[in-house]
């Protein structure tokens, strides 16, 4: 048994264990039924549930929920439509959230997947550096879809932002010219 301080009281029978918890107006919790013997401990209840509830919220806060985004794209996507979509797929990946980009085909264009297939090959070819694909092109009923994840975690991102920063100060200060120098006339 242990008391409210962590202090270990030893064995005892639980009716004295519970008129101890009484004197000081705590409860008695039992920790680990299953020991030999079970192991209680003499607390304010209702104050460990709360403080449990606290943390908990507080693991909740510095949770990172991924989302998906979507990216629609169609088999006769125009170049400078397709460049757009594709800084679409780049920024969703540098703000960490997934990305499922998708191919929906319409009546006779089931006939050419082939070409949706390639803009998709296309696409993952062209977001590699900042990417992963968790799943290649696949095919479902009339639409085609490839979902990717970002490289880097969003703590390796801000390490490599902080990097390029230091870097820009120090070749900004690199290239400021050096103060000039005053020459003394010898005497």
């Amino acid at each position: 048994m242990i008391d409210d301080e962590g202090n270990q009281l030893g064995v005892m029978p639980p009716y004295e264990a519970i008129k101890k918890a009484r004197e000081k107006n705590l409860d008695l919790v039992e920790i680990s039924p299953t020991a030999q013997p079970p192991v209680c401990r003499i607390m304010d209840y209702g104050k460990y549930l709360y403080q449990q509830e606290k943390k908990e919220r507080e693991a909740k806060k510095h949770q990172k929920t991924i989302t998906v985004k979507e990216v629609k794209f169609r088999i006769n996507v125009d170049d400078h439509d397709y460049e757009t979509k594709r800084n679409h797929v780049l920024r969703f990946l540098d703000e960490g959230d997934k990305v499922k980009a998708t191919i929906f085909f319409r009546g006779r264009e089931m006939t050419r997947t082939s070409l949706g297939r390639q803009i998709l090959e296309r696409l993952i070819k062209d977001v590699e550096p900042h990417s992963i694909v968790e799943f290649r092109p696949r095919q479902e009923g009339n639409t085609l879809h490839a979902i990717l994840a970002p490289k880097k975690t969003d703590k390796e991102r801000e390490r490599e932002k902080q990097k390029a920063e230091k870097a820009a100060a120090q070749s900004a200060a690199s290239q400021s010219p050096p103060p000039a120098q005053i020459a003394k006339p010898a005497s």
